[in-house]
């Protein structure tokens, strides 16, 4: 059964009216939800409001441009990220940041309690812990301040393809990339004052096709690209995508192109990741292979770390021991590959599948169990 706390409970009534506007009305076994997401939302409101009068009158400090992680769906880069973010020098978007966006420097802090209660186990799509400290991504606050989100056709699902085509294939225009970017800046500036000032980790798979976008609005960023054996990539980002719809879906729906989706999506942001970093200078972008991260962790952190001239790797080995000794007993997700299914995975991926060196009897994959 889906939680009654949704996302848009930390949105702004304008902005949730027009996105109900827009995309129609919820099911009715989702008023529940809708209702309290409103109500919630008012309540916030004075306070949120007050938020933005103040931060916009207040004296900015320069904050140190973000490091980038991405990566498609599933090939790692929350993995990265929860590693990473281990270090002391670097800040991150919080899980109470991410669900009330408006809010990160007023009633967030003085309701954590209250809220952390609030939080998930786990991420719905695998085993990976939600704690009050685990790193987030910035696509669920960025998606509850109004910006172009694919988590829009989560959570209005009759218009699923039209909101992931917006954000991930940039077909909204350039009023949709102008407006994500003043949201995106404004939520970083915000993040960055609750965060110490610290250079912020940010980890967004989308962000693999927006590279261009980041770097004229942080010209100094630093890029992570992680990826991963294609053959256990598509089965899992299709999981990911059917399993968080249960959770986050405010509308019925029947079959979502999703497999198609997933299949056109990947080539396009990879593209687009190798075209606009294509001039960078290696102590500006790097690349990391999942499969040598996970062996290897150590000696591959410090190699992006060396790279990427990232402060204090030394300071904090101890908490990059620590934190991977946790996850000795961690189960990732086991799936199933039909021929049907590998066959439109190297049609529509061969040419990453090869220049990778990846194949289907690595680690074991077979055409029964992946």
């Amino acid at each position: 059964m889906a939680s009654l706390f949704h996302p848009l409970c930390g949105s702004n009534p304008p902005t949730l009216l027009k996105l109900f506007l827009d995309n129609g009305l919820p099911s009715r076994d989702r008023y529940p939800q809708a209702a309290l997401a409103l109500a919630v939302s008012l309540a916030r409101w004075p306070f949120s409001t007050v938020e933005q009068a103040v931060f916009a009158l207040s004296p900015k400090k320069q904050m140190p441009d973000p490091i980038f992680i991405v990566g498609y769906w599933r090939s790692g880069t929350t993995h990265l990220h929860n590693v990473m973010a281990q270090c002391p020098a670097f800040g991150y978007i919080t899980p109470l940041a991410t669900g009330m966006p408006w809010d990160i420097l007023g009633i967030v802090r003085s309701l954590e309690p209250l809220l952390e209660q609030a939080l998930p186990q786990d991420r719905y799509v695998d085993n990976v812990a939600v704690t009050p400290t685990s790193p987030q991504e910035d696509s669920i606050p960025l998606a509850t301040m109004g910006a172009a989100s694919y988590y829009h056709g989560m959570y209005f699902p009759q218009h699923f393809e039209t909101h992931f085509r917006q954000e991930v294939f940039l077909a909204g225009g350039e009023d949709h990339i102008e407006h994500w970017k003043r949201l995106h800046r404004h939520l970083l500036q915000k993040v960055s004052v609750h965060q110490g000032h610290r250079p912020l980790l940010i980890k967004n798979p989308v962000y693999t096709g927006y590279i261009r976008h980041l770097r004229s609005l942080w010209p100094r960023a630093k890029f992570i690209h992680i990826y991963r054996n294609p053959y256990r990539v598509f089965p899992s980002a299709r999981h990911y995508f059917t399993r968080l719809l249960p959770e986050l879906a405010l509308q019925d729906y029947g079959d979502l192109p999703i497999d198609e989706l997933v299949l056109e999506s990947y080539p396009f942001l990879l593209d687009a990741l190798k075209t606009d970093t294509a001039d960078l200078p290696s102590n500006q972008f790097a690349e990391v292979r999942f499969e040598d991260l996970q062996s290897n962790p150590l000696p591959e952190l410090q190699r992006l770390f060396e790279q990427l001239e990232l402060p204090d790797f030394e300071t904090a080995r101890p908490d990059f021991e620590t934190y991977l000794a946790g996850l000795k007993d961690y189960r990732q997700n086991q799936y199933n590959l039909d021929a049907k299914t590998i066959q439109i995975i190297e049609t529509h991926w061969g040419s990453y599948i090869q220049s990778w060196g990846y194949s289907l009897a690595d680690e074991g994959l077979c055409s029964n169990s992946i």
